[in-house]
């Protein structure tokens, strides 16, 4: 019998938001720090930018017409390249010529909570790292699958389903779900599907709320958690 007390997160994030990367890499290191507590994550989806069309479009256009000055952009990128080396992000923002719709991505995601233990977090990790380090485009469905199929799951299955459109209707009212409970910005940690984590929080700050709702959990006392 397994008597480690367990707790879920659901981490709402999209695979385009640097500061969500961060959060992965801090909630790896936050549930390392927890060793006694067994700690089930899943991945829901939020879009950054769902006005995107399919195809993407190019990136310094769009991060140019978001944020207007090339400096502004420079200072960002800087910023989060010293906070990603820390965590062992090597942010390579010149590769990325594409800012893609994340839509499809969302859906292997999905896909990939069914597929087996630790596949989701190993897409998750694999999606990130193709964007924010290599520069592909994770946009697109040749670079969807080959991801898939790095994470353990059936790239050709994943690479039939894609065109198809399945689950595009479910992705988007998880995203509603997220907008009608309050979600603006992401990464977004929920315990427990009650008590919520907001932004790349240090990873002290994760292994203490994790270690605080289990606490309550076993004791049966999640209510009075704040």
């Amino acid at each position: 019998m397994n008597d480690r007390p367990t707790i879920a997160i659901d981490v709402v994030s999209d695979v385009v938001c640097p500061w969500c990367y961060l959060g992965l890499k801090r909630l790896d290191r936050a549930i390392a720090a927890a060793p006694g507590i067994d700690v089930v994550v899943s991945w829901r989806p939020y879009q950054l930018d769902p006005t995107i069309p399919q195809g993407g479009i190019d990136r310094q256009k769009y991060m140019l017409a978001k944020f207007g000055d090339p400096g502004r952009i420079a200072q960002i990128h800087q910023r989060l390249a010293a906070l990603g080396a820390a965590e062992g992000i090597d942010f390579a923002f010149e590769a990325i010529r594409v800012a893609p719709n994340t839509l499809d991505a969302h859906r292997v995601i999905r896909w990939a909570g069914a597929a087996g233990d630790g596949v989701q977090h190993r897409l998750v990790r694999r999606l990130f790292g193709l964007n924010f380090e290599e520069g592909a485009d994770v946009g697109d469905h040749v670079v969807l699958a080959d991801a898939a199929a790095h994470a353990g799951m059936d790239g050709s299955v994943v690479a039939t389903l894609l065109p198809s459109g399945a689950d595009v209707d479910a992705v988007r009212a998880e995203i509603a779900t997220a907008a009608r409970m309050g979600i603006t910005g992401v990464p977004c940690f929920l315990l427990e599907g009650r008590y919520a984590v907001m932004g790349a929080q240090e990873a002290e700050v994760l292994a203490d709320a994790i270690r605080r709702v289990a606490e309550a959990k076993d004791k049966g006392e999640l209510d009075g958690v704040r």
